[in-house]
């Protein structure tokens, strides 16, 4: 029960939630209250309202409040409920000023007067304007309340007091011994410095001394003045290091009192990190499991139970499963080997996977495989190994950063470089071949956007990541007499990474590409966005196509099945004749009942003039709808008209099945499985000869971290010595070549007018004189 009265106004003062009727009292000034007594195990005191730590105030819609209710215009208002509660510790952050002035109408316990008027009355008061005139149902239940908060202001007093030394229970003991001895080091270097006033004061004493000695000999009127400016000057000496003595003295002590705070708050910024990191892993746990729940409830199984998809492809699942996962706590697992029959081969022995000895060396493995790979292409490499892999342990630490410079060890990757990957483009490279053949330069650039998403089909299940090349480094593949043709692969820069591409093919097309790749890491997912331009350039007709890729997205780093996405928009441009080709890769969504991985496109003339309607999925097929326009139709009509027209559909582009057990082989193409086959005749700086990409693909994982970081650290001198260099010019006056890919040079492009890196030429004249003495040793 409880009421209070403010100005000595009286009257009942209704309150719903004060049982068994409330009794205004009488006061003189103040404000008045009855209330029942605490218990003595209580602290501090929250009449009512939001509890705040050490203070005592009017409850919340009160007559202090800024809009008081109906009761408090008659000068009345009432406490609901009346509670002390446990003190809490001041946050780091908050000054004393805001704990003082944080709710309105409060009183500092810490600074609070309690004064016993009578028997039964008491007044709480910060000796100010706030005061709280309270009054007891007896004397000892007002003696109860005045111990309880007694014993609740000395606490608080306390806690004020320990405030800027509580920082040490919070700091590690690692912490704590550093920072005494920080403070050990300072405290000697001061006492010597102390000593060294005490010398100084001793010895400018004796100078002194001894000059005013000088001063009573007869001496003649000159050197009597030097002596007195000398004397003088050791005065001043002997000032100024007593000023620096006491200068270092303050300094140890404002070091003492403001290095346990500096800790505290240095502790506090861990524990928070610490917080938003679990936090993190916590939502991701959440959203992970309501995107299964909507899926198990909106979205029908788009096959038969137990066939995992496509009845041709077994490595492809259904369209709606995407992220599904048997264990909460799955990161990034490597699938589990599938045992195949001895006659298929490359059966597992121990640690080593390759099927050769361990102890014959790297190169001697690379000949007896440059003598197999002669007679026909590889179908299939060592099954990736069945590590359990934490990707977020390493993630976490790389949130918003640029993931190029961040060392990966080699178990989250694949055995292929970046440039390899480049290379795999031209899997569909039919689709240039038959555009090369096509007399409309429309159609020409139908196939040209089926060939731009083709070259994204093989990243639907690779969610490992390709090797960084190193500076130097070069792939070529050259299949002139079995395609066509023959492409080359440079990296041309190493920060940012930047690789540079061309291929050349007998049926009529060139292909060119300088892509750097950007990647930041954003929490739940990363986002890998390839910069620059690819160009094609058919020689018969002389249309030049250009355009960009899209952004890829991994999705589920913290937890959950690993799956990727690819989103935006491309514009391919026909520079000679002005045609457009707009491609839209939509993004997955949970949400959304459409096909997964969809992909629209228009094929419009100069004038904007839709002539083909491009439908598919990036990683299955895109078909073409030819636009007939009507009189009296519009364009959207029209569309309509063409897709429902199935006379008029053809069929670009259709994926090719993986091959068999492609789970286990890092889900590689049939193309990807021969791309890092040794070759014999290719440079030495050829990503086939990298040893740490040969090492991780034969199954030696641990050897292949140690050779990554040797080739690691043997780029990195390099980049140094080449620093060194340019200083060294810049200092002398003399000139500097920086450094210059060997196979490409950079030039403005005369369509685009971008710098790139084209290709110059030499390279397979080099190969076919085995002339290779201008190629740096890397590896």
């Amino acid at each position: 029960r409880a009421a209070v009265s403010r100005g000595g106004s009286e009257g009942p003062f209704p309150s719903a939630a004060t049982p068994g009727g409330s009794r205004v009292l009488g006061g003189g000034g103040g404000r008045t209250a009855a209330f029942p007594a605490p218990s003595p195990l209580c602290h501090r005191l929250i009449p009512g309202g939001t509890p705040e730590p050490g203070r005592v105030g009017p409850p919340a819609g009160s007559a202090s409040s800024t809009a008081p209710p109906k009761a408090a215009q008659t000068g009345l208002w009432s406490i609901s409920s009346l509670t002390m509660f446990p003190p809490s510790p001041p946050s780091p952050h908050r000054s004393k000023a805001e704990m003082r002035h944080t709710c309105r109408g409060t009183i500092n316990l810490a600074t609070a007067n309690i004064t016993v008027e009578d028997s039964c009355n008491f007044i709480i008061s910060n000796g100010g304007a706030q005061t709280y005139h309270l009054k007891a149902s007896s004397e000892v239940e007002r003696q109860r309340w005045v111990t309880a908060l007694e014993l609740a202001k000395a606490k608080a007093v306390k806690m004020l007091e320990e405030s800027d030394d509580s920082g040490d229970e919070s700091v590690s003991q690692t912490d704590k011994t550093e920072l005494q001895n920080t403070l050990r080091t300072l405290s000697s270097k001061v006492e010597d410095l102390s000593t060294c006033n005490d010398l100084i004061a001793k010895h400018g004493t004796a100078l002194q001394r001894s000059l005013s000695e000088l001063e009573t000999l007869r001496l003649p009127a000159e050197s009597t003045e030097k002596i007195k400016q000398v004397n003088e000057r050791a005065t001043l000496f002997r000032i100024t290091s007593n000023a620096m003595i006491n200068a270092c003295r303050d300094f140890l002590m404002l070091a003492q009192t403001h290095s346990k705070k500096w800790q505290k708050s240095l502790q506090h910024e861990r524990d928070q990190r610490i917080r938003l990191e679990e936090t993190l892993e916590q939502l991701a746990k959440q959203h992970n499991h309501l995107e299964r729940a909507f899926r198990g409830a909106t979205v029908l199984p788009a096959s038969a139970p137990g066939t995992g998809g496509s009845a041709k492809d077994p490595c492809c699942p259904a369209k709606g499963d995407l992220s599904d996962e048997d264990d909460d706590n799955e990161f990034f697992d490597a699938p589990e080997i599938i045992t195949m029959p001895e006659s298929m081969g490359h059966k597992r022995t121990g640690s080593n996977i390759s099927g050769t000895s361990s102890d014959i060396s790297l190169d001697e493995q690379y000949k007896h495989q440059v003598e197999d790979t002669k007679k026909e292409k590889r179908t299939r490499i060592p099954y990736k190994p069945n590590y359990s892999l934490n990707l977020w342990s390493i993630m976490k630490n790389c949130i918003g950063k640029e993931l190029s410079k961040i060392p990966m060890p080699v178990n989250f990757n694949e055995p292929l470089s970046m440039l390899q990957r480049l290379t795999e483009d031209l899997e569909y490279h039919e689709l240039l071949d038959r555009a090369a053949k096509c007399e409309s330069s429309l159609e020409q650039l139908c196939y040209v956007a089926a060939f731009t998403v083709s070259s994204y089909s093989t990243t639907v299940f690779r969610t490992s990541k390709p090797f960084n090349p190193l500076l130097g480094e070069t792939f070529e593949l050259d299949r002139l007499e079995e395609n066509g043709y023959r492409s080359l692969c440079e990296q041309v820069s190493h920060h940012p990474p930047a690789a540079a591409h061309h291929a050349d093919s007998k049926h009529g097309w060139t292909l060119r590409q300088e892509i750097k790749i950007t990647s930041k890491f954003r929490g739940k997912y990363l986002s890998i966005m390839p910069l620059g331009t690819i160009h094609c350039v058919f020689h018969s007709s002389g249309n030049h196509y250009t355009w960009k890729k899209v952004t890829t997205t991994v999705h589920n780093i913290i937890v959950g099945k690993l799956w990727i996405d690819q989103s935006g928009e491309i514009e391919i441009v026909n520079h000679k004749t002005g045609d457009k080709c707009n491609l839209k890769f939509v993004p997955y969504s949970y949400f959304s009942r459409d096909v997964a991985r969809k992909v629209t496109g228009e094929v419009t003339d100069p004038t904007g003039k839709v002539h083909f309607v491009l439908l598919g999925t990036w990683d299955e097929k895109m078909d073409c709808y030819k636009v007939t326009l009507g009189s009296g139709d519009n364009g959207a009509e029209g569309r309509q008209r063409a897709h429902e027209a199935e006379d008029s559909r053809v069929l670009l582009w259709k994926r090719n099945p993986l091959p068999k057990y492609a789970e286990n082989m890092y889900y590689f193409s049939e193309l990807a499985l021969t791309l890092n086959a040794p070759e014999s005749g290719t440079a030495p700086t050829d990503s086939r000869r990298r040893p740490d990409q040969r090492l991780m693909e034969n199954g030696r994982w641990d050897e292949a971290n140690a050779e990554k970081q040797r080739l690691e650290e043997k780029q990195r001198l390099s980049r140094k010595r080449r620093e060194a260099e340019a200083a060294r010019a810049t200092e002398d006056g003399t000139p500097y070549d920086p450094y210059k890919p060997l196979w490409f040079e950079r030039k403005k492009d005369p369509v685009t007018q971008e710098l790139a890196h084209v290709y110059k030429g030499g390279y397979w004249e080099s190969k076919e004189k085995q002339d290779w003495t201008l190629c740096p040793d890397i590896f």
